[in-house]
């Protein structure tokens, strides 16, 4: 339980080391901006790594602690004299990352690429950025966005994932009549099969080991399912995808949201000669690709990092006119105390996506 002028906040110390503290209440510091009472955070894959790593590349300390929590909603709780598009009491997503604004990426349009960009939840480098996993969290009115009355709050913590998604399709280009694979089941891949119907994929296959997961994207999102044979090459279970699914030359682009070896190297094969394939999903840093079958089929290989303008107002329309039905990836809620507990469950691969409940008074 917490007070109006507290801030409890769940910080990460190290590997499997989490506490509960009373942080500073954050003020307006700028005219544009606001503070969020936290309803919802997310669970994401990032926060299970850090949980069991302490970081990912820098990692946390005793000596530099971080809040944790980048997928959130809540509403708005204190606004700066210059706030325009928002007001006391709107329930609203975060897009949880503040760029520089000037650097050559950020006025190019490019600002999820800016070099000094503040990511919620980010040791570094540079100075750490405290994450929403707390009572209240301050950001700039511009990457704050106002939920639809019809659209819950639950619902909008899974805006910041399905953005990934949405960012995704859009560096595919995918387009009506489009054949499209997806390799990985999580959150995301299941979102990015939504989000490639929604942009007018006649077929998207989903692909992945977990049976569990494979049946709820095949009855959300998916036309097809397929589950790699694991004793054969990947280029045979490529083979067998297009095949299956009758793909002809093969598909015309490639989600890969799992970040796995084998899954990169079947999406090589898979695609059809002249097709895209958009690297969603993080992995090792260092993998084996098919080069020569790259080259011969004239691919064209894209990197998506998280998301960029326009994304995230996609991603609410979608979820505005009920065109993705977020809610069915919800498994479970838990309160702000179990937190920990949360990112262990996950770890485990139980359910799609489980929330945690914002600091109850």
């Amino acid at each position: 339980m917490a007070g109006q002028n507290s801030n409890l906040s769940c910080l990460l110390y190290g590997p499997h080391e989490a506490k509960f503290e009373d942080r500073e209440v954050p003020g307006i510091r700028d005219p544009h901006d606001v503070v969020i009472r936290i309803a919802y955070v997310g669970v994401c894959g990032s926060d299970v790594h850090f949980w069991h790593h302490g970081g990912v590349g820098l990692k946390v300390s005793q000596d530099n602690p971080l809040t944790m929590g980048h997928e959130a909603s809540g509403t708005i709780h204190s606004i700066g004299s210059s706030v325009k598009t928002l007001k006391i009491g709107d329930k609203v997503c975060i897009e949880p990352g503040l760029p520089c604004t000037r650097c050559k990426s950020c006025k190019s349009g490019r600002y999820n690429l800016c070099p000094d960009m503040a990511f919620a939840a980010s040791p570094g480098p540079g100075p750490a950025t405290h994450g929403c996993l707390c009572k209240y969290y301050r950001l700039t009115e511009s990457f704050v966005y106002k939920l639809p009355s019809q659209v819950s709050l639950e619902e909008g913590v899974l805006v910041e994932p399905l953005a990934v998604a949405v960012h995704g399709s859009r560096l595919a280009g995918v387009k009506p009549g489009h054949r499209v694979v997806v390799f990985g089941a999580g959150p995301v891949g299941i979102l990015s099969a939504a989000v490639a119907r929604q942009f007018g994929a006649v077929e998207v296959i989903s692909v992945d080991m977990n049976a569990a997961r494979l049946d709820f994207v095949k009855g959300f999102a998916a036309t097809g399912v397929f589950t790699p044979d694991a004793n054969v090459d990947t280029d045979t279970n490529a083979a067998e995808i297009v095949k299956r699914f009758q793909l002809d030359r093969g598909a015309d682009v490639v989600i890969e949201a799992s970040g796995a070896e084998a899954c990169i190297q079947m999406g090589i094969y898979v695609l059809a000669p002249g097709g895209t394939y958009v690297q969603t999903g993080c992995g090792k840093p260092n993998v084996m690709v098919p080069m020569t079958k790259l080259g011969e089929k004239e691919i064209v290989v894209k990197g998506a990092f998280r998301y960029g303008a326009g994304d995230f107002e996609l991603a609410v329309g979608f979820l505005s006119d009920g065109q993705i039905d977020v809610k069915k990836l919800i498994s479970k809620t838990v309160d702000f105390e179990e937190a920990p507990d949360a990112w262990e469950s996950v770890g485990k691969g139980e359910g799609i996506k489980t929330l945690i409940r914002g600091v109850q008074d």
